[in-house]
């Protein structure tokens, strides 16, 4: 008995009737009710959002932004929301009525945005209320757990995006103080640089102002030397004064005896009209001085004016008050009364010069008239007296005017030593000032002056400084895409796994028989795959054509999932065939650690670690990775590989089937009257 001919018994067998043919139809349909009906209804799922019915609540109030303007950020945000129409939102008054809904199953959850949504993303700009804009999302996990993760990406997504559009305004504004800071950094710089200007010209200034002061004390102290002089003269003038006040007293006093001392008298007239003579040119000389000092002073004053008017320092209006002031004060100063009581003494003298002359030449006449040069002596007795006293005042006066003096050099010398520190005051500060205008020049250039086109560059970046460059090398194009490979491996094991409960993994005939064991096994195994090949040949064509899968290899698809029929079937036949009605339950069980261990929906290194064997042992992870690279277009290189594992189960499955051969060829009690059949 060939192995054909078993096969072909075997399937005569099953198609023998009418009911027969229709359970083959059934079976071969079980893998399109499960994977094809499946991926149809999880097809597009996030395509379909927009029919679930979600509360959107808007009690934003809206903020005054730093323009001016006024921020409905929440009304924006809704806004983007329904014309996105991700959702079938539904605008709700009040944040419990939309809770209520949710909790009642009306809505599917509720988004809402606060009052204070566009107060408290504006609030940055105060550094003491800055807070953060909240969007409260009430979720049911009764209406839908999947619901609640979407939901969450959904507010990720207008969370990011608000951020990043409040986050570039920020930015924006920022950059644009950063501008500000700029303009006035250079406008200070300019401001420092004029003031550089200005302190240099105050130094200038204060350095003519030195030298005035400095010739001023000189004159001073000119002024004080020749006071010194004018004193000593008033004082010998009032000594020799006495002297002449006491000779005429005694000559006075004398002139009983005139005749016989007429011609004494002679001689000491004429001596005293000489020495009047002499007093007279000293105290006009000294007058002479007293207004040649005043004048060189108030000279001096002017030519010290005239320099500071010159360097900037003083105004004309200023010099000619400080003249005026100067002439006032040398007007009412013991110095000018001193001096006009020189004056009047020099009067006095110059009358005193001619008194003695005429005593000289009234001395010759004394012998003639000793009467008349009685009362001559008389008189000019009493003139001496008053000479004597104008003197002594003269004296007084110019001891008062060289005290003035004294004073006007010692405040001369402060004058001079206060324009020498201003002048190095004055110095300190040019040199400060400029490097205050060369580092504020400095610094204005260190400062970011960024213009419209590189504001708005950089508020984007400063918003949103990492960019996520996705290059997908392998992408599936829907949702039920990226189920697929899971799904239809899944239901090619369920549905060769029901050919178990209508087809015989071994005919009592062939054991019957005296064929070797193993093509007896590979006889049984053969309608198996038959039945599988015509299920992943339909569940391909349904799945491209019906759903449009549209693999990127869709012939290579189809060889692999007729190699993954192949090694299914020969382990489900293998493993029945050699426990038999148990065996059905361990297909079971193998079946569902696949369904947990192959990685059809999370990543299988995220299952315990007791399932990382299981996914090692078993062929289905293997398959739903070779169908991945299949659909997707990702590397071929795992796929021979893979196939050549999918021929290695076949084996193990056609070895698991022999051993059942020859283990069923000797029939026992329980051959002919086993204790559980299923």
């Amino acid at each position: 008995m060939t192995v054909l001919r078993l096969a072909r018994s075997e399937l005569k067998r099953m198609t023998g009737g009418l009911l027969p043919k229709l359970t083959i139809l059934a079976l071969v349909m079980v893998p399109l009710l499960y994977g094809a009906v499946y991926l149809y209804a999880n097809w597009d799922p996030y395509g379909n959002l927009n029919r679930i019915d979600a509360a959107l609540v808007v009690e934003d109030n809206g903020a005054a932004s730093s323009d001016g303007s006024v921020l409905q950020a929440g009304t924006k945000v809704a806004d983007s929301l329904v014309e996105g129409n991700v959702f079938n939102w539904q605008s709700v008054p009040t944040a419990e009525e939309a809770d209520q809904g949710v909790s009642d199953g009306k809505y599917a959850f509720a988004l809402k945005i606060p009052k204070d949504f566009s107060a408290n993303l504006v609030s940055p700009g105060s550094f003491d209320s800055a807070s953060q804009a909240m969007l409260n999302v009430t979720t049911n996990d009764a209406n839908n757990y999947l619901l609640s993760t979407i939901v969450d990406k959904l507010t990720t997504s207008v969370h990011t995006t608000v951020a990043k559009e409040v986050g570039e305004e920020t930015a924006n504004q920022l950059l644009t103080g950063f501008g500000t800071i700029h303009s006035q950094m250079v406008k200070a710089a300019d401001g420092a640089g004029q003031l550089a200007g200005g302190v240099a010209t105050l130094q200038d200034g204060t350095a003519t102002l030195h030298e005035g002061s400095t010739d001023l004390s000189n004159g001073a102290g000119e002024l004080y030397a020749g006071q010194l002089k004018l004193r000593d003269g008033a004082n010998q003038l009032t000594d020799g004064a006495g002297q002449l006040s006491s000779g005429l007293s005694l000559l006075k006093d004398r002139t009983t005896t005139l005749p016989t001392d007429s011609q004494t008298l002679a001689n000491g007239a004429a001596q005293v009209a000489a020495g009047n003579a002499q007093l007279n040119t000293r105290v006009q000389d000294m007058v002479a001085q007293l207004d040649a000092a005043d004048q060189g002073l108030r000279t001096r004053v002017i030519e010290s004016n005239t320099r500071l008017i010159a360097s900037g320092v003083l105004t004309q209006a200023q010099a000619d008050s400080i003249l005026a002031d100067f002439d006032s004060v040398a007007a009412s100063s013991p110095v000018a009364t001193a001096k006009a009581r020189i004056q009047t003494d020099a009067a006095q003298i110059q009358q005193l010069a001619d008194g003695s002359e005429a005593v000289s030449v009234g001395a010759a006449q004394l012998a003639a008239g000793t009467p008349a040069l009685k009362n001559a002596v008389a008189q000019a007795s009493t003139g001496a007296d008053q000479l004597h006293t104008g003197a002594a005042t003269l004296a007084t006066g110019q001891q008062a005017a060289l005290d003035g003096a004294g004073r006007l050099s010692e405040g001369a010398q402060t004058l001079d030593a206060g324009a020498g520190q201003l002048e190095a005051g004055a110095g300190t500060a040019a040199d400060g000032s400029r490097t205050l205008a060369e580092e504020i020049a400095k610094g204005a250039g260190q400062v970011p002056n960024p213009d419209d086109q590189q504001k708005n560059s950089l508020s984007e970046v400063i918003a949103d400084p990492v960019a996520v460059s996705n290059v997908s090398q392998a992408k599936a194009d829907s949702y039920g895409a990226g189920l697929a490979p899971f799904f239809l491996t899944l239901a090619l094991w369920i549905g060769i796994f029901m050919l178990i409960q209508a087809m015989r993994p071994i005919t009592q005939r062939a054991l019957a028989s005296n064929a070797p064991a193993w093509k007896i096994a590979i006889g049984g195994w053969l309608p198996f795959l038959a039945v599988s090949v015509v299920q992943a040949t339909l569940l391909t064509l349904v799945v491209d054509l019906g759903l449009g899968l549209n693999p990127a290899h869709p012939v290579l698809m189809w060889l692999f999932m007729l190699a993954a029929a192949m090694a299914f079937s020969a382990i489900i036949q293998g493993v029945v065939a050699l426990l038999g009605s148990p065996g059905k339950l361990v297909v079971l069980i193998l079946l569902v650690l696949q369904l947990v261990s192959s990685g059809g929906t999370f990543p299988w290194q995220t299952t315990p670690q007791p399932l990382h064997v299981v996914h090692e042992i078993l062929p289905m992870g293997y398959v739903v990775s070779g169908m991945r690279h299949l659909i997707y277009g990702a590397d071929l290189s795992m796929i021979m590989p893979t196939v050549l594992g999918l021929l290695g189960y076949t084996i193990l499955g056609a070895a698991m089937s022999t051993l059942a051969v020859r283990k069923r060829k000797y029939w026992t009690l329980k051959t002919l009257k086993p204790e559980i059949a299923v």
